[in-house]
């Protein structure tokens, strides 16, 4: 019997290390030839590790969550044979770089402290630095009265509340209309009754400490990055869509067998392929450390998802070959394979432009995050029907904004503002999304 170890996989493009979010096998498994020992990340894609050959699992390393450089054994199994456990110890010592070790620092020893200063040093407790001057400790915490009202309270309570330094906004009164007795007084210092605002309910101290680890470390990370090095600036237009989503409707009523029904995302991403032919430069990567802007004459569209394990960006590509029923179908495509999770790696990467939508949760404006390198992200908010004066009446009609962000080092305001104001004319008049091309 030998050993067989297991390495990180290179998955290319350059990665270094890679995140272990899953393990499905555990010291003591038997396992097979193809068998799925776990499954990391790397960018946006999860990349199942596959076993080599049969044999019992009798180590493995990394937690998940874990970053692990390529090349690093992360599985050790039992085989027949002898394994390839010698071959991995003579690579190893082979790289093994000769760095002598920092020479170790001895740490100062820790300084006493007596009783008295320890205490002194303490924070407070929450609950007691949070209660307001006049409020005794053993008191639950809660608001003062609202503004301009005055507690009802006799001369003699008031002279000895001020005495004991108690705010008697604080103080809860059983009086006529709330009046404050010398009884609610007592009640009150000696921490008997409930002060004004609070509430008997237990509050919740709960605090669930939860590791971002995954997809939404990636989301997070990419975010994080994109909002630093790109100076995002946020156009907002309404569209009125009245006379699209009549034609929209009419479509849906007379589709054939197999054609996909229509939501108003294909409209918009045509309107986005026709008003990129007169703006090419938003169809474009943007390498800021070289200082070179690639600008595409393919349209692809990164199209964000969300999914149950957080939010992708699916890219249907060349959507300036594609029709509204053929985005539409290649849209519902890409969604059903990211919330599946069979989405492939090709088909999450190389979008030059984006769509977001959250549809009916659109709200009234957001602003969306550009995806890096990318100079542009078009943000869709929800249909609502608003009144619109027009020929002398207010009449209703179907109101959609968009809120869309643009690299301010690559896009000007004034080019940003055509860009929206030609996908607003197409989707006002939407025959001219058919007769152009």
């Amino acid at each position: 019997m030998g050993i067989h170890k297991i390495q990180m996989p290179d998955v290319g493009e350059g990665i270094t290390e890679a995140e272990i979010v899953e393990w499905n096998v555990k010291p003591g498994d038997v396992v097979k030839e193809d068998d799925v020992l776990a499954a990391v990340m790397t960018d946006k894609a999860t990349v199942e590790i596959p076993c080599p050959t049969d044999g019992t699992v009798v180590e493995i390393k990394g937690e998940i969550g874990e970053m692990t450089a390529v090349g690093s054994v992360i599985i050790a199994l039992e085989v027949e044979g002898d394994g390839n456990e010698a071959e991995i110890a003579a690579a190893e010592a082979k790289h093994a770089t000769a760095d002598t070790p920092p020479a170790k620092v001895e740490a100062a020893p820790a300084t006493k402290l007596d009783p008295k200063a320890k205490a002194a040093m303490a924070p407070p407790k929450a609950a007691e630095a949070l209660k307001p001057k006049g409020v005794p400790q053993n008191a639950p915490m809660g608001v003062p009265r609202a503004v301009g009202e005055k507690p009802l309270a006799s001369p003699a309570v008031r002279k000895r509340a001020m005495d004991a330094g108690i705010k008697l906004a604080y103080v809860h009164g059983t009086g006529p209309a709330g009046r404050i007795s010398h009884d609610d007084l007592d009640a009150y210092i000696s921490g008997a009754s409930v002060p004004v605002g609070v509430s008997r309910v237990t509050p919740n101290l709960r605090v669930d400490e939860i590791k971002v680890i995954g997809l939404r470390r990636k989301i997070a990370q990419r975010m994080q990055d994109a909002k630093q090095r790109i100076p995002h600036i946020t156009y907002v237009e309404e569209v009125d869509v009245t006379e699209l989503e009549k034609l929209r409707e009419h479509l849906n009523a007379n589709r054939k067998e197999h054609q996909p029904k229509l939501t108003i995302l294909p409209f918009i991403m045509k309107a986005m392929v026709l008003a990129l032919k007169d703006h090419p430069k938003l169809s474009s990567h943007y390498d800021d450390s070289a200082d070179v802007l690639y600008q595409y004459g393919a349209a692809h569209i990164g199209m964000a998802a969300q999914t149950p394990g957080g939010l992708m960006v699916p890219v249907i590509r060349h959507a300036e070959t594609l029709d509204v029923h053929g985005l539409a179908l290649e849209a519902k495509r890409l969604a059903d394979a990211a919330r599946s999770g069979d989405i492939t790696r090709d088909e999450l990467t190389g979008s030059t432009i984006t769509l977001s939508s959250l549809g009916r949760m659109g709200g009234v404006v957001s602003t969306p995050v550009i995806n890096s390198p990318e100079v542009a992200i078009v943000g869709v908010n929800k249909v609502a029907v608003r009144p619109v004066w027009q020929d002398g009446a207010f009449i209703p009609r179907k109101i959609m904004n968009l809120s869309s962000s643009f690299d301010h080092r690559i896009v000007d305001g004034w080019d940003a503002a055509e860009f929206i104001q030609r996908i607003r004319s197409l989707l006002e008049n939407p025959a001219t999304l058919f007769m152009e091309g």
